[in-house]
């Protein structure tokens, strides 16, 4: 039995039937590499069941503590049911692109069974018309409850159901499996008077250790390293509010070399500086076309693994963050990229000062029952319509092996990232590396982004502006020389709840891809309805 950190349990308390607190992929295969080219679902729940014991996640449930006194527990389920957990659907003729998004975003919709282990993959049939994949191909999502999983866990969970070889065997058995019983109320009640013992020392071990990085960050701002000029809530915008039931997903898949290559447009620059910009140019289009871009730039959550080697299988979140600009005020591509840069440094100089594991270790002393009705209070009194929040998305970077991966005995082309949304940040784009592709997907409220094709098309175009300029970068610089146009100068703070425009704007047509897949298009930027 193992107790869930006070993290891990901070997304037990915050989940609420319009805010599901799993995160997931959807990952696409292709079954020509699997013996006589065919993969049967009762082939998928053996390859699954052979492999159960590669990552604790799957066998094991969560145990409340009476009354919220602490934390809740993990234990292995003696009532687990892998046919509970992996189930098997197809997509209706013509099976295109659209209707596997809408499919993936209505089962990514719905929570988690908390009584059994949190997490469910679904095996979808019937992709045969989506272009760039070969015929059969088959997709599976999964869901897991961040509870149990960080991103970079979750790459553990990931890696434990593929190979590296299509006829690989599963790993050897350590020691067989044995479910718990379930602890009684005397037991639970027991354990959380004891920890509550411990705490105040623990606390000031905590305090103790973030003293040094205080004052190193004191100095690093009164040297002029560290700046906390940038240091304010992000603007209000139309994801900015209490989410709904329903949910989006779209995504596209570029080619890592193109990411590599705009890199070079500014020394020191990372490929998270530049998917940071590229989803910047997304949000510039996106809200510029309903008449709704702030003046101030918008504000990225990105996590910050702060997991040790030695916990590289461990379960639950091992993370800390930081917080950064998005450029979206800037127009320009490469200026863009430059602030999202100068940003991130600023942003990591920060958290390195403090130390990000010290900083994740202050989320141990929030009060479980405190914390729950926190949570709920937060949902009930609609506090997200009335409260500046620090960021407006989350941007997660979750690289993955550049070797081609199997999963009973097919291989995995594509896999984009899905996860949670709540009231105060109505969109998470997850960015999954894997081979010589990169993908950004997102996840949203449905009417927050009714139109979730449109914004994929401006992630693309956001994408081909900055590839244009690192392939010729002596044009960007001839247009970046040009004075900014007066109404740019003279653009005011969009309303709460602006009405998107009837005649919007359209954004340059570039190069770009088909949905999510591959192949030459020109993008139609056509801002509408497009509720799934």
């Amino acid at each position: 039995m193992q107790q869930l950190s006070a993290t891990d349990a901070s997304f037990v308390y915050m989940e609420t039937p319009n805010t599901p607190m799993h995160i997931g992929s959807l990952a696409i295969y292709d079954p020509s590499t699997a013996p006589n080219g065919l993969v049967r679902y009762k082939d998928i729940l053996a390859h699954i069941e052979a492999r159960l014991h590669t990552a604790r996640s799957f066998r094991q449930r969560l145990v409340q503590v009476p009354g919220n006194l602490d934390h809740p527990y993990w234990i292995e389920d003696p009532d687990f049911d892998l046919e509970f957990h992996v189930r098997h659907i197809a997509l209706p003729a013509p099976g295109d692109w659209r209707q596997l998004c809408i499919l993936a975003a209505r089962i990514h919709a719905r929570a988690l069974d908390m009584s059994k282990p949190l997490w469910e993959f679904t095996i979808i049939e019937g992709l045969d018309n989506i272009p760039g994949l070969p015929k059969g191909s088959f997709a599976l999502l999964s869901k897991v409850h961040h509870a149990a999983i960080d991103g970079m866990s979750g790459v553990d969970m990931t890696s434990g159901i593929h190979s590296l070889e299509p006829g690989s065997p599963p790993p050897a058995v350590e020691k067989p499996w044995k479910p718990d019983a379930r602890p009684g109320v005397g037991e639970l009640l027991f354990r959380s008077y004891i920890n509550s013992i411990g705490q105040p020392l623990r606390l000031a071990q905590v305090v103790a250790q973030s003293v040094p990085g205080l004052a190193k960050l004191g100095a690093s701002v009164t040297k002029g390293e560290v700046s906390l000029a940038g240091m304010k809530a992000a603007p209000r915008t139309r994801i900015s509010g209490k989410v709904g039931a329903h949910r989006v997903f779209e995504g596209r898949a570029f080619s890592l070399r193109d990411v590599k290559v705009m890199r070079t447009l500014l020394d020191g620059a990372t490929v998270n500086d530049v998917m940071l910009t590229v989803v910047g140019g997304a949000f510039h289009k996106y809200l510029d076309s309903k008449g709704e871009l702030p003046a101030d730039p918008m504000q990225a959550m990105a996590p910050i693994s702060v997991r040790a080697e030695g916990e590289k299988g461990a379960m639950g979140n091992l993370v800390s963050a930081m917080i950064v600009s998005l450029g979206t005020d800037i127009a320009d591509p490469v200026e863009r990229l430059k602030a999202v840069h100068a940003s991130a440094k600023n942003s990591k100089a920060m958290t390195n000062a403090v130390g990000a594991k010290t900083l994740s270790e202050y989320s141990k002393f929030m009060p479980s029952a405190l914390a729950g009705l926190g949570a709920r209070l937060y949902t009930r009194l609609g506090l997200a319509n009335q409260v500046d929040q620090p960021f407006n998305c989350v941007v997660t970077n979750v690289p993955g092996p550049r070797v081609p991966l199997y999963m009973a005995g097919a291989r995995l082309v594509v896999q984009m990232g899905t996860g949670p949304i709540f009231d105060g940040m109505g969109m998470i784009l997850p960015v999954y590396s894997y081979g010589d592709t990169i993908a950004i997907s997102f996840t949203s409220d449905r009417n927050m982004i009714p139109d979730p094709q449109f914004f994929a098309d401006c992630l693309q175009a956001s994408f081909d502006e900055l590839l244009a300029a690192a392939q010729n970068p002596d044009a960007s610089l001839a247009a970046a020389a040009k004075p900014a146009p007066a109404k740019a100068a003279a653009r005011k703070p969009a309303a709460k709840k602006a009405a998107p425009k009837k005649a919007a704007a359209t954004a340059p047509k570039t190069a770009s891809a088909k949905p999510g897949i591959t192949g030459p298009r020109k993008p139609t930027f056509k801002p509408g309805k497009d509720i799934n």
